[in-house]
């Protein structure tokens, strides 16, 4: 019992620590976006808008790609189902509805977690394994303006800035097999999907999106500040930092559907 009770109170306070470490690196990140360009301290830029590409732009072909057939797979599977009552025509409701609010948001940010959360962590580790990091700090350059502050900017716009794209391309994927397979006339489509959305809809699955890239960012770099030991210590953070941003990820899905459900 004793043991246990040892395990359990390092696990927890290892977990306060990481909290808290966590919290620092949110303030100091928030206020080198924030505060610094507003009293003269400079902000790059150039470097966000160039990561704005890499995490959106380079992105978008392999979430559109997977929102698209994702789309396809909810009409043909509703299809089975509505075809027995002759409502063919509510799978365009089912399609919109469930893009909108909870899939798409919900693949981007999986899919940006896996190709660009690991790349974050693997950038700034390998960065810290070759003493990098202490480099820019003996230079008297701050690593959150120089690293993190350009990368949480562009991630916090690409991930909506993608979930809104994949959001059509996923009602288009489920217009396509509805129309081609199951035979749902295109002006029957349209009119139901219309119908169906609402602005709370769009307004569900933006909002999520930007806590997602939040989320994604942060534990990619602090998955990145953590490594140690050289190359293996980098690839043992990147997974862990894929593993964490899904986990955190369907977290903070489960808060917004329930606080958006009562709302």
């Amino acid at each position: 019992m004793t043991e246990l009770l040892g395990r359990l109170g390092r696990w927890a306070l290892e977990q306060l620590g990481a909290a808290l470490r966590v919290s620092v690196l949110m303030v100091e990140t928030v206020s080198w976006v924030v505060v610094a360009p507003l009293t003269g301290r400079g902000f790059r830029t150039r470097s966000s808008v160039e990561h704005f590409v890499e995490y959106g732009g380079r992105s978008l072909p392999i979430v559109g790609m997977i929102c698209f057939l994702i789309g396809v797979i909810i009409a043909l599977q509703a299809s089975y189902t509505l075809d027995r009552f002759g409502a063919n025509r509510y799978i365009a409701d089912l399609v919109a509805v469930s893009a909108l609010r909870e899939l798409a948001p919900l693949m981007t940010a999986i899919l940006i977690a896996g190709r660009c959360g690991s790349a974050i962590t693997a950038e700034i580790g390998t960065m810290k394994v070759n003493e990098e990091i202490d480099a820019l700090e003996v230079m008297g350059v701050s690593p959150l303006k120089y690293l993190v502050a350009p990368k949480f900017v562009a991630m916090v716009l690409a991930v909506p800035a993608v979930t809104a794209l994949a959001m059509g391309i996923m009602i288009v994927g489920g217009w396509l097999s509805a129309v081609l397979v199951v035979g749902v006339e295109t002006q029957v489509y349209i009119s139901q999907t219309v119908g169906a959305i609402v602005e709370k809809d769009l307004l569900t699955g933006l909002v999520k999106s930007v806590f997602f890239g939040v989320a994604i960012c942060w534990v990619g770099v602090y998955r990145g500040f953590q490594v140690e030991g050289g190359a293996e210590g980098v690839g043992r953070r990147t997974t862990s930092s894929v593993v964490t941003s899904i986990f955190l990820i369907i977290c903070v899905d489960l808060v917004f559907t329930v606080l958006f459900y009562y709302l």
